[in-house]
């Protein structure tokens, strides 16, 4: 498994659980309410990790079809990349502490 690939994999997979968890919430106990909850903060982990590094593909697009300046382009790269960094260390932290 590829270093930057850890974050997304285990997001994904507590992702699985969070559903089949909303599953047996409504099934088995009925409960509505905190079913969608869980459902939408469970899953909403992998779908954040996905779409920081959609947003580059997004940023370049405006910005080689002209609707952002090469200014507006640096410092949103600059700022995703960032993002990008700080989950790529996250994923680090968690693959040595064994998580």
């Amino acid at each position: 498994m590829k270093k930057d690939n850890i974050l997304h994999t285990k997001s994904y997979k507590f992702a699985i659980r969070v559903v089949k968890l909303s599953q047996y919430l409504v099934d088995e106990k009925k409960e509505y309410i905190l079913s969608k909850q869980i459902l939408r903060s469970g899953t909403s982990v992998g779908a954040l990790v996905s779409e920081s590094k959609f947003a580059q593909y997004w940023i370049n697009l405006l910005h080689d079809t002209k609707y952002i300046t090469i200014d507006m382009h640096k410092s949103l790269y600059a700022d995703i990349d960032e993002l990008i960094s700080l989950l790529v260390s996250i994923t680090k932290t968690i693959k040595n502490k064994g998580i």
